[in-house]
């Protein structure tokens, strides 16, 4: 799919879901629209986990259609996730809760900046140059065991507590969400993901895959690949977002999001091209 941010600009993107190979529900929720791209994994047990995550990408899809976007917008639409989500949590018996990782496109004189957005342990990566970096910082036991230099990142991918998570909608009193300003820049590439994908694939291989496939979906459907070939041990979810140079309407349009099980296939820490959101773009 691809949308115009700009006059010359254009978003294209890809998505895929798969429930994973041990788990008989996809918690995972994704929104990929126009100008807004987020992952959601829920969690809860039974049917509350993939009920949050689907009510949290459910409240900010607004964000994709309405007007002008900013900080005071975008946090009064996670607000209204947190509310929703605890509405579930209170129900008997459905404890929920559920992260949150993406970005929205907003503009300040006519320049257009992702606003990164972050709640627990899903991911937002930017592709620049052959470069990955990861622009969202964790919310997780794991990294604030790495931030205190009581471990390594690398003792963080094995360490038994690696999926637990310190911030989630739902969760009380309500979790503080990371928000970054980071240009939108031809030719780079946007990844958000669920753990379900960076618990299998090491940033490498994520690099290699990204970099191996041009179009949106086709990327987003290997990275899926590859964490079914590594074990598939938890729900996978992947967003892909190209910043392209339009030529004209249907300037790099590809294949809809794909869930491949209806397809058949198989933070103190700033970004270093971002600015805190108290400051704004400028």
């Amino acid at each position: 799919m691809s949308t115009a941010t700009g006059t010359s600009t254009y978003l294209v993107w890809g998505a895929a879901t798969h429930r994973g190979l041990r788990r008989t529900l996809n918690e995972d929720s994704f929104l990929a629209d126009r100008s807004a791209f987020f992952v959601a994994d829920g969690m809860g047990g039974h049917d509350a986990g993939e009920v949050a995550s689907a009510t949290a990408v459910e409240s900010l899809r607004a964000l994709a259609r309405g007007a002008a976007v900013d900080v005071d917008v975008v946090r009064a639409r996670l607000d209204e996730a947190q509310a929703r989500v605890r509405a579930i949590e209170s129900a008997p018996g459905r404890g929920a809760g559920t992260t949150l990782s993406g970005v929205v496109v907003v503009e300040h004189d006519d320049v257009p900046y992702w606003l990164v957005v972050n709640v627990g342990d899903s991911r937002t990566y930017q592709l620049s140059g052959g470069t990955l970096q990861q622009l969202s910082v964790d919310h997780s036991e794991v990294q604030e065991l790495v931030e205190a230099g009581l471990i390594t990142a690398a003792a963080a991918a094995a360490h038994p507590r690696r999926h637990v998570v310190t911030r989630a909608l739902g969760s009380w009193p309500p979790p503080e969400p990371d928000c970054w300003y980071v240009p939108v820049v031809m030719n780079d590439r946007i990844l958000v993901c669920s753990d379900g994908l960076t618990g299998e694939v090491d940033d490498a291989r994520i690099v290699e895959l990204l970099l191996e496939h041009p179009a949106p979906q086709a990327a987003a459907d290997a990275l899926v690949g590859a964490a079914l070939e590594s074990g598939g041990r938890d729900n996978i979810t992947v967003v892909v977002v190209d910043v392209a140079r339009g030529q004209d309407d249907d300037a790099g349009a590809v294949t809809a999001p794909r869930n491949h099980e209806r397809s058949g296939a198989g933070d103190d820490t700033l970004p270093r091209t971002g600015r805190r959101t108290e400051e704004g773009p400028g």
